[in-house]
């Protein structure tokens, strides 16, 4: 299926969506850090399950090590990310925080271009741009 990416592109949209109304209403009360360490446990859990269902484990030692570096440098970005959305949500509203979480698409799409050498046509370009607009409008109100 030649769209298959974006039937997947489309539940990560959702289940981020519902991401920002469950953090926002699980950080009520407590600490934004031990929110994102124990939600980062449940990931765990459930990536572990669906593999096994799958059957897709894989030994790390036959890993590469360019797929252990970026793997690893990938995950502390996440985590510096999921911090920061966590303590975001605690002291803002959702659309705020998710407009502006959003954001990283402008800078994924930028990124990129520079660094993986991915295209950037005038459509690409113009939808950057209007993610931006979008979060500053949906954002400034509130600064």
């Amino acid at each position: 299926m030649t769209n298959s990416w974006l039937v997947f592109a489309l539940g990560s949209a959702g289940f981020a969506a519902l991401t920002a109304i469950f953090g926002k209403m699980g950080v009520e009360n407590v600490n934004s850090n031990m929110a994102t360490f124990f939600r980062t446990f449940i990931i765990m859990i459930v990536s572990a399950i669906i593999i096994s269902i799958n059957s897709d484990w894989q030994r790390i030692d036959k890993f590469s090590s360019r797929t252990i570096i970026f793997l690893v440098l990938s995950g502390i970005a996440t985590g510096f990310s999921w911090l920061c959305y966590y303590r975001a949500l605690q002291l803002g509203h959702v659309a705020q925080v998710a407009s502006v979480d959003k954001l990283s698409v402008a800078l994924a799409i930028v990124l990129a271009a520079i660094f993986l050498g991915e295209s950037l046509t005038w459509q690409t370009a113009i939808g950057g741009m209007l993610i931006v607009a979008g979060s500053i409008v949906i954002a400034l109100p509130k600064f």
